[in-house]
């Protein structure tokens, strides 16, 4: 029966090593700036736009979605953890008025690409790091994030703009919650195998940020 359930284990893990070497090799595939936007650059002219805009943005650019889910890994292995995504989510909101009130934060998409290396050792050395800390580098990084949202929806009009503000905080505050979830669940299961899972979710996201952040300096 051991001899069963070790092989069961074996089986598991590479499983989500296998899984794992295939989002880092799918990661780097694309670059950082990839399909930021869901209309082809063009602003959204209307409610429905900017919702589907807002909804999109997060998911299809790469670095941004890697960068969700290692903030929701993250709140999972920290006490009171759930104050990091909400965190994320409130700073993202600041960094798109920033860029909404034309001011600029310089080398965005190289610090974008360097929170998800980052966040990824993070959520793998998660033990070093207290919640004050965790919070401000995740509200750090999710100024940037936000920044690069806006440039979205330079030009458009109010209610485009209101509707996408709406659309990425719901999906990023969905993808984060659902990792931090998915995470803990694992984690009271089986304490010991929810944590080797997380780690090796924690390498796949530095493998992302590394291809993310090489893309941009070579």
């Amino acid at each position: 029966m051991q001899t069963v359930m070790m092989l069961k284990n074996i089986s598991m893990r590479a499983g989500i090593a296998r899984g794992g070497l295939a989002a880092i090799a799918t990661l780097m595939l694309a670059t950082p700036a990839l399909a930021h936007h869901p209309f082809g650059g063009e602003a959204p002219k209307n409610v429905f736009q900017g919702l589907l805009s807002g909804v999109g943005h997060p998911i299809i650019g790469l670095d941004h979605f890697a960068f969700v889910i290692a903030v929701g890994l993250l709140a999972a292995v920290l006490r009171r953890g759930i104050t990091v995504p909400i965190s994320f989510l409130l700073a993202a909101l600041a960094g798109t008025g920033l860029h909404l009130a034309g001011l600029n934060l310089p080398a965005s998409e190289l610090v974008i690409s360097a929170s998800v290396l980052l966040f990824g050792i993070l959520a793998v050395t998660h033990r070093r790091l207290n919640i004050l800390a965790a919070i401000a580098l995740t509200a750090l990084a999710g100024i940037f994030h936000g920044y690069a949202y806006g440039e979205a929806i330079i030009g458009a009009e109010p209610m485009p703009i209101v509707a996408y503000l709406v659309g990425f905080t719901v999906i990023q505050g969905a993808i984060a919650y659902a990792a931090y979830g998915l995470s803990l669940r694992a984690l009271n299961q089986n304490p010991a195998a929810g944590m080797t899972s997380l780690r090796q979710a924690g390498f796949v996201i530095c493998g992302a940020g590394a291809a993310f952040l090489g893309s941009l300096l070579v």
